[in-house]
């Protein structure tokens, strides 16, 4: 990155964007304009909920129509911004593109706990979550539709941030070192996106056996001492919601046991795209991760990773005698 561009961030709500943004901004001595505050604003002024008028979106092209060209006209400003907004990627041509991601019960936390406006509260985590992702999707549709863009599809961003255990001040501070070209910039340069995934998210996809000898080793104390941004980036795989290793698993179990709440990877495979041997993603995540190797791999690093839906029906067919794969 030049460090002379502008930042344009995108996230669902509770993924950290908005604060991010706001501490971008002072530290860099930068406008922050944000997208999302003028369409809460529009949808109090219609007495809506923020779901109920994307919803109203998806019939009535005159909301994006307004919100669009108010970006399209930011975006040809030629100034340098932190644009706080779900679209800007998609206007802003020449912007480090951020896209920030939290685990979902983590967002409906954070949304749940912050003071309820007169447009959008919940009652309890659950319907924080369910009407989130149902925010969330309401938008993809529309943009697939009204854009053929999808704002799901990692490879639209540069960079790629898990706040769910990191600290805004530890996310701000990883962007800026990317921003100004001291982290990262070989990825960044040749095959973005840039991942900085929380360790404990990250699904092995081998057998602990694999690891022998490593905590033994002098090479976790060698790591912590480095630090994340020195650790040498995990080749990743992204099935749309799992991030597993296809490299990198010595290097993701010493993050663990140095309690790294972010470490850097390189996406290799994106749902379709091929991994190796001409499996997709998805493919290879459900032929390489199954129930031991997951309940292992935490036994060893006290993570707690769902079990995901094609372990759960392997395992549901064992119990119901059906023929099938527990592993």
């Amino acid at each position: 990155m030049t460090g002379h561009q502008s930042i344009v961030l995108n996230g669902d709500l509770g993924s950290g964007k908005s604060t991010v943004s706001i501490e971008l901004a002072r530290r860099l001595g930068l406008r922050r304009v944000s997208v999302g505050d003028l369409y809460r604003e529009m949808a109090q002024q219609r007495k809506m909920t923020a779901l109920q008028l994307n919803l109203h979106a998806e019939l009535d092209q005159a909301v994006d129509g307004y919100v669009d060209q108010l970006q399209q006209d930011i975006a040809a400003s030629g100034d340098q911004l932190i644009v706080d907004s779900r679209l800007a990627w998609h206007f802003f041509k020449d912007a480090l593109k951020i896209h920030m991601i939290t685990e979902p019960t983590e967002a409906a936390r954070r949304v749940l706990a912050r003071p309820s406006g007169p447009a959008e509260s919940y009652t309890s985590i659950e319907e924080a979550r369910a009407k989130l992702h149902e925010r969330s999707e309401s938008e993809r549709s529309r943009f697939l539709v009204r854009y053929g863009v999808d704002k799901a599809k990692l490879r639209n961003y540069d960079l790629i941030c898990d706040s769910t255990r990191a600290s805004a001040d530890e996310v701000v501070q990883h962007i800026i070192a990317a921003y100004e070209g001291s982290f990262g910039q070989q990825i960044l340069r040749d095959s973005p996106p840039l991942l900085l995934l929380d360790p404990s998210r990250i699904y092995p996809t081998q057998e602990i056996q694999g690891l022998r000898g490593l905590w033994e080793s002098d090479d976790v104390a060698q790591i912590g001492q480095a630090g994340e941004e020195a650790l040498e980036p995990l080749r990743i795989g992204y099935t749309g919601e799992k991030f597993f290793v296809v490299d990198g698993h010595r290097r993701l179990s010493a993050a663990l046991r140095n309690g790294f709440r972010v470490v850097p990877g390189q996406l290799v495979a994106e749902c379709d795209e091929p991994v190796v041997g001409g499996l997709s993603a998805v493919e290879y995540f459900r032929a390489e991760v199954g129930v031991s190797v997951i309940y292992d791999w935490d036994a060893a690093h006290g993570t707690q990773l769902p079990l995901p839906d094609h372990v759960l029906e392997r395992t549901d067919a064992v119990l119901a005698g059906e023929p099938g794969n527990q592993g």
